[in-house]
């Protein structure tokens, strides 16, 4: 018996991509074989995270990695060590900032929420979220007037989607923050397969999600300057007590690595754009559907399918078509970002064939003729 029958759960498809309500992603046989085998084992956790260290600087070409509950802790660690360094006394002092640099300047745009504010994050260290500039525009000026503060921990920037608005580029935000003596930490939570072009534009830490493309279990993985990831580390003895990686998310993310050193990204990135095209090809033949793919707004290496919905020959908006996939069986979850603008984008990177195959027929069922 199957865990959704046995626990009277949901079955879902998951065309929304690595979305955390739903589970975030699949592993691979070999990712669960070893999560399965640490479960059942003892280790002393500092050497798991030694040999995560340097597996995640192979893998990043950064000087130091580390392990850590999620990528949302990632930032409030990665935050507090800006503040903290390694000192003892400082650690064991959070959230109480006393007498340490505890402003963090990021653009207003970068002020994302991705179920809780990354604010919130911020002061979860004990620190002081400092947006500059406006949702629609960032400007230099505003960058360098809000790190020209004299208690200014580090520059937070994000790489995602749901970013808004104009702003500097990436490499020039952090070449600013160098500028004034301050790190710069990138929060690239589903950008693990660009996590070398984000520590390519200078950042001191960036952060990814361990369980998001690299499919392990739940774990944030930081990576960057040896000595700022030694401080992240340090937290364990402070404010990370509450956010460690347990044994079986390092061991996880060890073979998730392993499975990803061996991959070949761009045969992969071939592979899902047939896999799109396909799925475009006949979900386009439907009544009141045009589709094609687009391009990942990011960077990723995979594009996405892109309904457009005509309320008139299809008999339903796109947010009518949106909830009635979700609400029936399987159910079918979509992005709808753009659902007022009657575009729904399905990511289709983690299903099979026989699950494109139930999209297509449940919207076969659902639209007219």
């Amino acid at each position: 018996m199957g865990l959704h029958a046995k626990y009277g759960l949901t079955r879902v498809i998951n065309a929304r991509g690595p979305f955390t309500p739903l589970g975030v992603s699949r592993s691979e046989s070999r990712v669960t074989a070893a999560v399965a085998e640490a479960l059942s084992g003892f280790f002393v956790v500092e050497e798991l995270q030694e040999r995560a260290d340097r597996a995640l600087a192979r893998f990043s070409g950064a000087q130091a990695g580390a392990v850590v509950h999620c990528t949302a802790s990632a930032i409030t660690l990665s935050v507090a060590a800006t503040m903290t360094g390694r000192s003892a006394e400082r650690i064991a002092a959070l959230p109480d900032t006393t007498g340490m640099p505890a402003a963090v300047v990021l653009p207003a745009g970068h002020a994302i929420d991705y179920g809780h504010p990354i604010v919130q994050a911020v002061r979860l260290a004990g620190a002081t979220a400092v947006p500059v500039g406006s949702d629609e525009r960032c400007t230099r000026a505003d960058l360098e007037a809000g790190l020209a503060r004299p208690d200014v921990a580090c520059l937070l920037l994000v790489s995602s989607r749901l970013v808004r608005g104009a702003g500097v580029p990436l490499s020039q935000a952090v070449a600013l923050a160098h500028g004034r003596g301050v790190p710069a930490v990138i929060d690239g939570a589903a950008q693990d397969l660009r996590v070398e072009e984000l520590l390519d534009t200078g950042a001191d830490l960036v952060t990814v999600s361990g369980q998001k493309y690299l499919g392990s279990p739940t774990a944030g993985l930081v990576v960057g300057r040896a000595e700022l990831v030694a401080a992240v580390r340090a937290q364990e003895r402070g404010i990370g007590r509450a956010m460690k990686a347990s044994k079986e998310a390092v061991v996880g993310v060890l073979a998730a690595l392993e499975a990803r050193h061996e991959l070949d990204i761009a045969a992969w990135g071939r592979g899902q754009a047939d896999k799109v095209e396909r799925f475009v090809e006949r979900v386009g033949a439907l009544p009141g559907i045009e589709a094609g793919a687009t391009a990942d707004p990011t960077g990723l290496p995979f594009p996405r399918a892109r309904i457009s919905v005509d309320p008139a020959a299809a008999g339903m908006d796109a947010a009518a078509l949106a909830v009635a996939l979700r609400v029936g069986s399987p159910s079918v979850w979509v992005m709808t970002d753009e659902q007022e603008a009657g575009v729904l984008v399905l990511e289709l990177v983690p299903l099979a064939d026989p699950e494109l195959d139930a999209i297509v027929h449940r919207l076969a069922e659902l639209l007219p003729g």
